[in-house]
């Protein structure tokens, strides 16, 4: 449960019990987005690895 996000809907007036529910949602979607981050970081990597590969294909071809 993210505390900061508890204590705002608790400080808006909402009731303890929502305000913990939803906090507790938000939190499962803060890993996920957590994990996606992680992907595209990964997915970069590999993208550049194969632009380099195709820069370096495209170099033999036509300078040989």
């Amino acid at each position: 449960m993210i505390s900061e996000v508890y204590d705002a809907f608790v400080a808006a007036g909402a009731l303890e019990e929502k305000a913990r529910r939803a906090a507790e949602a938000l939190a499962v979607y803060e890993s996920r987005f957590a994990q996606l981050a992680n992907d595209m970081h990964l997915i970069k990597w590999m993208l550049g690895f194969v632009m380099a590969l195709l820069s370096a294909v495209a170099l033999k071809l036509f300078l040989h």
